[in-house]
């Protein structure tokens, strides 16, 4: 890609993204994606623009993009599992933890199943130049069950900015500072999608496991879009930094974008790295703490959220895992 095509298709990612994610481009999964994992697990539907995956006692299952990407607009619509998921966990996701193993960054929308009768939640994380010692995570219900229809879900990640969305509303803004250094993701990484078993983790802390007698479960996918600077890895080049410099990036929000994402936060939102007072005494220098979140969160679990010590056990201390609830 040369250095104009690279401009041209940073500014539209900026433009177009603060929008609706349906005004780019999308691709088959021929085009765009190869399996990763799972064998026949893995289902592309006739129309050649959906995909199927499906976890089961042998396997799950999952599928990667073909390129190699530095900053962009990623989306995809995802319908999830119904019925009782718990322990399951859908993940929609950029990395690139085969290139580089220990200082690997990472964008994540992951999904956690529940036992029947409890919704779905959605868990974002940000990991940049392998720093999986700080958790970044944020934990937030839906305005609407995800296993009853599709629904859209993008990252759109530039060279200062990450939005994490979801139909079209920003639920999660990271923007670069100075104190976050290189823990903000700046290495070309591949997008990936996968369904597995995280019964060890993924419902209330590994109390509920993966049942397989409801299985399979499947997740299904379908309206991809890639729309970013490809990069050769043979081949690395600057010339999507340059292409990324664009003072656009303000328009990644709109204001009534932000009116939405504060209201989301503040209804939404069930756990928050940086306002979790058992993990960080002082929030990690990037945190913005934002008052109403604040007592949001406190109200929802005030030994977290409010520095509260629990009255029964001496010994119980919260883990990360147990957050997941």
């Amino acid at each position: 890609m040369d250095f104009h095509l690279g401009f041209l298709v940073l500014c539209s990612v900026l433009v177009l993204a603060s929008g609706n994610s349906r005004n780019l481009p999308i691709v088959s999964f021929e085009e765009g994606y190869s399996h990763l994992f799972g064998d026949d697990n893995l289902m592309v539907l006739r129309d050649g623009k959906s995909v199927h995956l499906s976890l089961d006692k042998r396997t799950g299952s999952g599928f990667v993009s073909q390129d190699l990407y530095l900053h962009g607009f990623f989306s995809a619509s995802i319908k999830l599992p119904a019925d009782y998921t718990a322990g399951v966990v859908v993940a929609f996701y950029m990395s690139n933890g085969d290139m580089y193993e220990k200082n690997h960054d990472e964008l994540d929308f992951e999904f956690l199943g529940n036992i029947r009768g409890k919704d779905w939640r959605i868990q974002t994380n940000v990991y940049g130049n392998g720093s999986t010692s700080t958790g970044r995570e944020e934990r937030y219900g839906l305005w609407f069950d995800p296993s009853e229809d599709f629904h859209h879900y993008s990252i759109l990640w530039t060279q200062n900015q990450i939005i994490f969305y979801v139909d079209n509303v920003p639920i999660r803004e990271i923007k670069r500072t100075e104190a976050m250094g290189g823990d903000f993701p700046s290495k070309p990484m591949t997008l990936y999608a996968t369904i597995w078993d995280g019964s060890d983790w993924a419902t209330n802390g590994g109390r509920y496991r993966v049942n397989y007698k409801y299985a399979p479960y499947i997740a299904e996918f379908s309206n991809f879009v890639l729309h970013g600077c490809a990069i050769n890895p043979i081949e690395p080049s600057s010339k999507c930094d340059h292409a990324s410099n664009s003072d656009s990036i303000s328009t990644g929000i709109t204001s009534e974008q932000r009116t939405k994402m504060e209201s989301f936060r503040t209804k939404h939102m069930q756990y928050s790295y940086c306002y979790d007072k058992n993990r960080y005494k002082i929030p990690p220098p990037e945190c913005v703490i934002d008052p109403r979140e604040a007592e949001q969160l406190r109200g929802f679990d005030p030994v977290t959220f409010g520095g509260v010590r629990r009255h029964h056990g001496k010994h119980h201390h919260r883990s990360r895992s147990s957050t997941a609830i």
